[in-house]
């Protein structure tokens, strides 16, 4: 690895070390139905964002929960407290597509059809609201 890349990748690695996230890669579910569950936690506070997954009616919020959940005890484990209510939201959270698997099904007069069986990988941030900060315009 060349000195820049390096020293890029040294970059990247310390401001991960601010941020707090879990990551969920190769779900067996497509990236399109994912995508549904996570647009409805974005932004939430987390408690809430919790009993939004628990009595949603998709099979794609459990894998949701269990990522949030995630991402929430390494917030307390960095922090090496407990989160209290209403201190944490979902600041960030994406869908990226998977590998697919290629398959074939079995169709009439002795051909075949492709099926691609996709997945997904699921990435949640979550962290304290930042408070405005008020001496930015002083005159």
């Amino acid at each position: 690895m060349g000195k820049r890349k390096h020293l890029a990748a040294e970059k990247r690695k310390e401001a991960k070390k601010t941020q707090y996230f879990a990551k969920l890669n190769d779900v067996p579910s497509s990236p399109r139905k994912m995508r549904l569950v996570i647009d409805m936690v974005r932004g939430m506070e987390v408690n809430r964002a919790l009993g939004v997954l628990r009595y949603s009616n998709k099979a794609a919020s459990k894998d949701v929960e269990k990522v949030l959940r995630s991402a929430i005890a390494n917030w307390e484990q960095k922090n090496e407290r407990k989160a209290e209510a209403g201190e944490l939201f979902v600041t960030e959270a994406y869908v990226d597509g998977g590998a697919s698997m290629k398959r074939m099904r079995p169709a009439p007069q002795g051909r075949g059809y492709r099926i691609r069986k996709r997945s997904n990988h699921i990435t949640l941030f979550v962290n304290t609201k930042a408070a405005p900060s008020t001496n930015d315009n002083q005159d």
